[in-house]
């Protein structure tokens, strides 16, 4: 069974978030669904789903627009805290890509308040009272044509990889959800990643870096997320994917409306939108793993071992974990 996700009634201590020089960008705001009305949407979601979300959106909502900012999660927080000091959140709806991050901004009164109608259809597990998860990403295993395949995590840190990739945790949410996942079992720790080092393995930024490098051959495996490995995969790069024992690491990505455009008809249509049946099919056939039951998304192998991370924990131990793994590959 998937694990719980945050309790709905806990309150989390305030995220560090770092500076970043702010990006022109309109926003919108607005207070009704009509022609010509267009909202503001922050993600660190891939082109490749949110693009067609939008583009659904905007086809079934005429004249209105969405206008985008799209960054991985250490840039997008950097760009949430630029807005908080120049005088508030420049974004009326949030889509995250981990319910840590997502808690973050709700203890800080930027998003949260609402839930729309469709959200509970969603697994319990996958929602609060706040946000709602709209996709889940897997942590995966990737590997190179003719290299021996990964069964359990622990053989990415034997002698049979040269060079492993692992993307960073202080900039990726997936990875930061892996390292929580890992640290916290007892049969891998903050050891896995020492070991990692020493037998070569190498920090990149992203996930999509990770595949790409595999991809490339300059790296013999790597942990990724599913949906970028197996386009690349189907892109026709010499890679095979495995979902590793005890199991891929699941991380949904969570949806909210700024408490700001509270009263913004179109913001709240389009999240309703992405939580529908009609958004969450665009979200499988963009490639991601939609959360509503019944939709179904890309491939999952057959019994394929799954994992949940205990973000609450992870959240209680972040700042150390990071300072730790950070000991191991800097930054």
């Amino acid at each position: 069974m998937p694990g719980p996700g945050f309790s709905c009634h806990g309150r989390w201590r305030l995220l560090t978030l770092l500076p970043l020089t702010l990006l022109p960008l309109g926003c919108g705001a607005g207070s009704g669904g009509g022609e010509g009305e267009e909202i503001t949407l922050y993600t660190c979601v891939s082109d490749e789903t949110i693009q067609p979300i939008i583009s659904g959106f905007e086809s079934d909502n005429d004249g209105s627009e969405v206008k985008l900012f799209r960054a991985p999660t250490g840039d997008l927080n950097a760009r949430v805290a630029g807005d908080v000091r120049s005088g508030g959140l420049k974004a009326d709806v949030i889509w995250g890509c981990d319910p840590l991050t997502m808690q973050g901004y709700v203890d800080q009164d930027l998003v949260g308040g609402w839930s729309p109608e469709g959200a509970a259809d969603i697994p319990e597990q996958f929602r609060t009272d706040d946000y709602v998860g709209v996709a889940v990403l897997y942590m995966v295993a990737v590997y190179q044509d003719g290299a021996p395949a990964p069964s359990s995590w622990s053989d990415l840190a034997g002698t049979d990889y040269d060079s492993v990739a692992v993307s960073d945790p202080n900039v990726a949410a997936s990875a930061l959800g892996a390292l929580g996942y890992f640290s916290q079992e007892p049969d891998y720790g903050l050891d896995f990643y020492s070991t990692l080092e020493e037998q070569g393995a190498q920090q990149v930024g992203t996930p999509d870096e990770v595949t790409a490098g595999v991809a490339q051959g300059a790296y013999d495996a790597g942990i990724t997320i599913a949906n970028s490995a197996y386009l690349a995969k189907d892109s026709g790069s010499p890679i095979d994917i495995v979902w590793p024992e005890p199991g891929a690491i699941a991380i949904y990505g969570p949806i909210a409306l700024a408490t700001d455009s509270a009263d913004s008809t179109l913001a709240k249509d389009f999240i309703s939108y992405v939580v529908s049946e009609a958004g969450q099919q665009v979200v499988a056939e963009a490639g991601s793993y939609p959360t509503l039951p019944g939709v179904e998304g890309p491939e999952i192998p057959a019994d394929a071992p799954v994992v949940y991370p205990d973000w609450p924990k992870i959240d209680a131990t972040k700042d150390s974990l990071l300072s730790d793994y950070q000991q191991i590959f800097g930054g």
